[in-house]
């Protein structure tokens, strides 16, 4: 495992994280699945320790994956270990069995001490706004309270998970003020809409944090059209027919280079983000020891050229397919 400095903080992190969404279950709120399907704890644990093995230190969670079941078994196995940096979000949340958002300080607050007990932690590393858009931050309720929480101790640094789509005018609020110490975004071979704020965002200082390297599973090459999921998970509705046909369609030109360099379709996904220094670290996500082995080995530097190749994608073939995945959430 290499290891990559977050920013301009004094953490280290190992250059592919643990994303702890998929250990919290199946969870429902409502009618509407905010998890991938059901988790066998018995194996979440022994993919956490897998993991810890293989040399990674960040594990990302968040209280709402698995309405706080993530957060509790990382801190159960963890717990207030040094040796490790948790990063967990704040402001999704379900009530009236209703999805709903609240950067409140007062509930802010209230949930980083329940983030705390759960995680069985003195202070959380790095603490998440949990895709606030540009109207929190202007409010500036949720930047007092993070701001108070480190003061309090409680917090050591804090940032911004960003939105999917449309990332740069959250982004470009904290950059402005010079307020947080970094973002988590979108990055992958298809989705590289966060490629400029990337380099903005680590030239200023911002440590990075790639989420869904492998596009929910659509970049590791084991979906096709027949794949069927639980209703209590979310891809049910995401990653339907018509957007795994148009992704195995849009990506065989990318494919070809797993000939080249010998190389899985995950090894090539994850080597290419790692491609870019301004990244601190991955979270694919991870609920089996086998899939710690699949997202930490055999890893690489993609050559300059196709780099720029996947770039020339990004910008051109993938801007259909990404519309279409846009439209379904």
């Amino acid at each position: 495992m290499n290891y990559r400095k977050f920013g301009n903080t004094d953490l280290t992190v190992s250059e592919i994280g643990f994303g702890a969404w998929a250990i919290g279950g199946g969870a429902m709120i409502g009618t509407t699945a905010i998890g991938w399907g059901d988790a066998d704890d018995t194996l979440s644990v022994k993919a956490i320790h897998a993991a810890l093995d293989a040399g990674i230190i960040f594990f990302d969670t968040a209280d709402i994956y698995g309405l706080g079941h993530s957060e509790k078994m990382i801190g159960k196995e963890i717990g207030n270990s040094k040796e490790v940096v948790i990063a967990t979000k704040v402001g999704n949340v379900s009530r009236n069995e209703q999805f709903t958002v609240d950067y409140s300080k007062e509930y802010i607050s209230s949930a980083c001490d329940a983030s705390l007990k759960r995680l069985n932690r003195d202070v959380i590393d790095y603490y998440q706004l949990h895709t606030a858009r540009l109207t929190h931050l202007e409010n500036g309720e949720c930047i007092e309270a993070m701001q108070l929480l480190q003061q309090q101790g409680k917090i050591r640094y804090w940032g911004l998970s960003l939105n999917t789509f449309e990332p740069d005018a959250d982004a470009e609020f904290l950059i402005k003020n010079n307020l947080g110490s970094g973002f988590q975004l979108v990055l992958n071979i298809i989705n590289q809409k966060a490629l400029p704020l990337l380099k903005t965002a680590a030239g200023k200082g911002y440590g990075i944090i790639a989420r869904m390297p492998l596009q929910f599973g659509l970049l590791t090459g084991k979906f096709d059209t027949h794949v069927a999921f639980s209703d209590n998970d979310h891809r049910k509705n995401r990653l339907t027919k018509e957007v795994i046909d148009a992704t195995l369609s849009a990506t065989e030109p990318v494919w070809k280079l797993c000939s080249k360099y010998n190389c899985t379709k995950t090894q090539l996904a994850l080597s290419y983000i790692l491609s870019y220094k301004e990244v601190s670290t991955i979270i694919p996500g991870i609920r089996t020891p086998e899939q710690v082995s699949l997202n930490t080995e055999g890893l690489f530097q993609l050559d300059k050229p196709d780099v720029k190749m996947i770039e020339q994608l990004g910008s051109t073939s993938f801007v259909e397919l990404m519309e279409l995945i846009r439209k379904q959430g």
